[in-house]
């Protein structure tokens, strides 16, 4: 009853406009999170850090779950929310919609602020390069997902092998559906980032193609947050790694994660160009 009733106030919050009401409390701060898991999962991974960020803030902090990647981007771009994680891709696509927004940090598993990814099959599949994808059926996430479909269709895509010369593919909603669907035989093969690859490669998966590394998931906030409010995140985000209880905050979102570090718009511009080959956003 606890979940139910927290969602319900985070759905009540979702439309909420992140201002002061004068002569009453402030309003929550309101964290988004895209749905790249399912939603008791993020709930957990990314309480410690709202109840961090509320205790330097001194305002509550609330967490919101996107509907979908798309819904995600818009809710960051039209500034609903005050915080958000959003993947490299669904930022770019944010940005060529929206326009900039003030940048926190960006995680850094193992102390490397980039996200890698591979295409998977299983342990006694037949295939063995790129090229023997043609024909097969092939399992991609969300279709902003930066490594479950963005990245790999770039990919694939420069080695000759475009979306229609597979036999068919689907968009399944997560990471982990992927790699069950390609376990399970639904799927010849599909893509994931490597975190996940590693949590399922014991049950019976490979590689059987590395993509190429992007720069890693990051935190940012809405146009209008007061300076020194977005001053304060930053400091918070960036000094987490030295706070008693900063590396259980870190490794609760990513279990590698070992330090945040500074992040800028810049960062992401090789990013863009795949994402424009592909017909995704415009120069």
């Amino acid at each position: 009853m606890y979940g139910i009733a927290l969602r319900f106030i985070v759905l009540f919050l979702l439309n909420a406009t992140p201002v002061l009401a004068a002569d009453t409390a402030p309003l929550p701060l309101v964290l988004a999170v895209h749905p790249y898991l399912s939603s008791n999962e993020i709930f957990q991974r990314f309480t410690p850090l709202a109840t961090y960020l509320g205790k330097v803030t001194g305002r509550q902090v609330v967490i919101r779950i996107g509907r979908n990647y798309d819904e995600h981007i818009e809710a960051i771009g039209t500034d609903s929310v005050d915080i958000a994680f959003i993947g490299p891709a669904p930022y770019a696509i944010m940005v060529s919609k929206y326009g900039q927004k003030p940048l926190l940090a960006r995680i850094a598993p193992n102390g490397k602020p980039v996200l890698d990814g591979v295409i998977i099959t299983r342990q006694d599949s037949p295939l063995r390069s790129v090229d023997d994808l043609r024909g097969k059926r092939f399992a991609f996430g969300d279709v902003d997902s930066t490594m479950a479909t963005l990245v790999p269709q770039y990919f694939m895509l420069k080695a000759g092998l475009p979306k229609t010369a597979l036999a068919s593919y689907e968009h399944l909603s997560s990471h982990k559906n992927v790699a069950f669907g390609v376990l399970t035989g639904d799927y010849d093969a599909g893509a994931v980032k490597g975190e996940v690859f590693e949590e399922f490669k014991s049950r019976g998966l490979r590689i059987l193609a590395t993509l190429p590394t992007v720069p890693e998931h990051l935190f940012i906030t809405r146009s209008g947050m007061p300076p020194e409010q977005i001053q304060v995140l930053r400091k918070a985000l960036l000094t987490l790694k030295n706070e008693p209880d900063g590396l259980a905050i870190m490794q609760a979102i990513h279990k590698d994660m070992t330090e945040m570090s500074p992040v800028a718009n810049e960062d992401y511009q090789d990013l863009r160009s795949m994402l424009t080959l592909l017909g995704i956003i415009r120069r």
